[in-house]
């Protein structure tokens, strides 16, 4: 059976969220929705799980403290203690007032690289991968949502879409 999708295009982000709003009301499925930047409440308003990037980027974080530490301590105080001004280089503890900037600039290097990382993996994005959004103009200046409409009557899910405000409204058949 071949399925079904409307592609929905808007010129306004704020005509596009209240549309969302008013399409998940009506209980059509949202496929996706394509912006040329970022709306504000978006995510919420398509039914979007909570992400879970915050929680990667602490774990990140940490994982670059702990390499500070573990590499300061190795460096500074195993493998070739010093003293330098004066400060004793038997202990991790007593140098470590002086070690607070190499421990918080590794835990943000960390941190952002490999959120970075993540981000690119998460996005399927690689370098020279064609772009997959269905309609160019959706880099530039019009919104598009994707509703499927296999299960139901297009002409009054056009209609509807057009109550909406959408400025336009293409029927894809999936074959």
């Amino acid at each position: 059976m071949a399925s079904k999708t409307i592609h929905a295009i808007y010129n306004d982000d704020d005509l596009l969220l209240h549309a969302v709003k008013q399409v998940r009301e009506a209980r059509y499925h949202i496929g996706e929705v394509y912006t040329p930047f970022p709306v504000h409440g978006l995510d919420k308003a398509v039914g979007e799980a909570p992400t879970r990037l915050a929680i990667t980027s602490f774990l990140y974080g940490i994982t670059g403290l702990s390499v500070a530490v573990l590499m300061m301590n190795f460096m500074m105080v195993q493998d070739w203690p010093q003293d330098i001004g004066g400060k004793p280089s038997f202990s991790f503890l007593t140098n470590m007032p002086s070690f607070i900037p190499i421990m918080f600039e590794l835990t943000v290097f960390f941190a952002a690289h490999l959120m970075v990382i993540t981000f690119y993996m998460r996005s399927r994005l690689a370098p020279f991968k064609k772009a997959e959004n269905p309609d160019p103009r959706t880099t530039d200046d019009m919104f598009l949502m994707e509703i499927d409409a296999t299960n139901h009557n297009v002409e009054d899910l056009t209609k509807f879409l057009y109550d909406t405000g959408a400025a336009e409204i293409k029927l894809i058949d999936n074959k």
